[in-house]
């Protein structure tokens, strides 16, 4: 059996190396792949078109805008005149956000009320909406914050004597795992995982049809290779394929993009080989499913789509309906991106991550399961 298994191995690996065009889509498309889901996979938002309406003309109001004309987040295209001024602009998209800064707004900070200023946003990507209130919401903060340091009176010794004082509530804010908040840490994990998926699915199924749609399959059986052993020798070079695009996404991510790597090596080469079993099990079981290369291809791009949207990748799973949260547990990316996040950027070990392995190892074994059945039976 040893023997067959590796003559079945030698075959796969020399008609890979025969095939110079396999061999540019293995390792071409990965790298660029990894690259540009590095640089344009973020959430991030820079260079906000921003239009401003001082209708205050003080020195405080020229500060808070100051402060948005210093900050690359926004770039401020147009200082309108009016109110009416702003709401052309936004209707015409020539501006993603207006800041209207009212009259008496200098006189409400030093009487200690609150000062008016608005923000309109433009609402249509709602994404970048959000995150560009954020941001202003940072600034505006700041500038509170350095105003009421500023007012705080002090004593001859330089220690800020008692004075009354509106009492606020200061949010301060300690990321832990990403002190910086850079969603590169978060993404390149992820694209790890994904990434895979894609390469070993594809390449199991389509190792299966191809043989079946040139007529070698038939020829392949009637030889003393076993239905087994033909399957391992079909999977065993996507399984030792998905070790080298894991190892080489990785190395990219780590080496390139900086992303930290905390963990174990060991925990993390645990998940991935619990990972590519499930996967390698899903391959097989769509090349049942497929009697063409562009059936395979069809399958494979329907399936891709909810996967990934089901994987929390870039939508969290707590905000998605119940129904759609139950589907997930059937998603072994979805456990993948979890031993690769906690890894990368937490460390974690085996005592924390062993429900992922476990659900990643039962997913295995039914997918494999499933899919011998189903591919012994289509020989039938």
């Amino acid at each position: 059996m040893f023997e067959r298994v590796v003559a079945m191995l030698v075959k796969e690996f020399l008609e890979l190396k025969r095939d110079r065009s396999a061999l540019f889509r293995l390792v071409v498309p990965l790298v660029l792949q990894v690259l540009i889901y590095g640089y344009a996979a973020t959430f991030t938002v820079s260079h906000v078109s921003t239009a401003v309406l001082d209708l205050d003309g003080s020195q405080a109001s020229r500060d808070l805008i100051a402060r948005f004309t210093a900050n690359d987040r926004f770039d401020i295209v147009e200082f309108a005149r009016s109110q009416q001024e702003i709401a052309y602009a936004l209707d015409r998209e020539r501006v993603q956000v207006g800041v209207i800064v009212h009259a008496g707004f200098a006189q409400a900070l030093g009487e200690g009320r609150g000062a008016p200023l608005q923000v309109l946003v433009d609402g249509t990507n709602s994404n970048t909406a959000l995150i560009a209130l954020g941001y202003v919401s940072k600034i505006v903060a700041q500038y509170q914050s350095d105003r009421r340091a500023q007012a705080s009176p002090l004593s001859a010794n330089g220690a800020v004597s008692a004075a009354p004082a509106t009492i606020t509530v200061a949010m301060q804010e300690r990321p832990w795992f990403n002190d910086g908040l850079d969603d590169r840490w978060f993404f390149i994990p992820g694209v790890v995982g994904t990434l895979t998926l894609l390469q070993v699915v594809s390449l199991t199924a389509f190792a299966v049809v191809r043989e079946r749609e040139v007529g070698t399959l038939e020829q392949i059986m009637v030889s003393p290779i076993r239905p087994v052993e033909f399957i391992l020798g079909k999977t065993v070079p996507s399984f030792l394929i998905g070790l080298g695009d894991v190892a080489l996404v990785t190395a990219i991510g780590v080496a390139w993009f900086d992303v930290p790597f905390v963990g174990s090596w060991l925990v993390m080469m645990a998940g991935v080989v619990l990972f590519l079993l499930a996967v390698i099990g899903l391959g097989l079981l769509l090349s049942t499913f497929s009697r063409t290369q562009q059936q395979a291809f069809a399958l494979n791009f329907f399936l891709f789509n909810p996967i990934f949207i089901l994987s929390g990748f870039a939508f969290p799973i707590a905000a998605m309906p119940r129904v759609l949260q139950w589907l997930t547990y059937l998603n072994p990316l979805r456990y993948f991106l979890v031993v690769l996040r906690s890894v990368f950027l937490k460390g974690v070990g085996f005592g924390v991550l062993w429900p992922q392995f476990a659900a990643m190892a039962l997913l295995g074994v039914v997918m494999l399961t499933a899919s011998v059945l189903r591919f012994k039976k289509s020989l039938d």
